[in-house]
């Protein structure tokens, strides 16, 4: 993978998804009540299908910005701006979100895992936003001079696995200690915080560098 993303890149594109897929955001929130109402299976069921569904927007996100950059090398820097500016806004949304109501109680039926992986993965899929950011994020640590599609695609499933990571490790803390987790509003009310730090970063990073089209 260093053939098609420096080791410097790599490492930014790692700790800025850590960053953002550990954060407690809605996606969390809704894993960890899964967990809280139906127990730990269900909520790594969750997990695995909103993988599957985000791995499709990534590597659909990759083979569309592939396509625009072979018409066009400005195509790039464009694109990276722009998503630059995307992730701004996306930053000073999650500054202005409410915080969720409490959903420690929310209720779910009884546990179907093949059910609820589908419904995640739906979910997922289904949801524009999902690809906005791919597409936003992922030219971020891209350089114009390797293949984009390959460069997406892999950066794509990096994220993806990260995130899966993160939000198990969510599911096992909320099964492990579900009394004192089921007031989640503190825990989205920093990640807001977090997300929007992380986003203006990445936002101020590619006004800085510009282009990276050579190495």
């Amino acid at each position: 993978m260093l053939d098609l993303v420096s080791a410097p890149m790599l490492a930014a594109f790692l700790a800025a998804s850590f960053v953002l897929a550990v954060t407690p955001g809605p996606g969390v929130v809704y894993i960890v009540a899964r967990t809280l109402a139906q127990g730990r299976g269900a909520g790594l069921a969750s997990v695995g299908g909103v993988a599957a569904g985000n791995l499709c927007n990534a590597v659909g996100a990759a083979l569309g910005l592939a396509a625009l950059f072979a018409v066009s090398s400005l195509a790039f820097t464009v694109v990276k701006f722009a998503g630059a500016a995307y992730l701004v806004y996306l930053g000073i949304k999650a500054l202005r979100r409410e915080p969720s109501p409490d959903r420690s109680d929310t209720a779910f039926e009884a546990p179907r895992k093949r059910r609820i992986a589908r419904d995640g993965f739906l979910v997922a899929l289904l949801n524009p936003k999902t690809a906005l950011f791919f597409a936003a994020f992922l030219p971020q640590f891209m350089d114009g001079a390797s293949p984009a599609a390959l460069q997406g695609a892999l950066l794509g499933v990096v994220f993806v696995a990260v995130a899966a990571v993160t939000d198990s490790t969510w599911v096992l803390a909320a099964h492990l200690a579900s009394a004192r987790l089921g007031r989640t509003r503190r825990f989205e009310t920093l990640g807001r915080w977090a997300q929007a730090a992380t986003y203006f970063g990445l936002g101020l990073f590619t006004a800085a560098t510009g282009s990276r089209a050579g190495r």
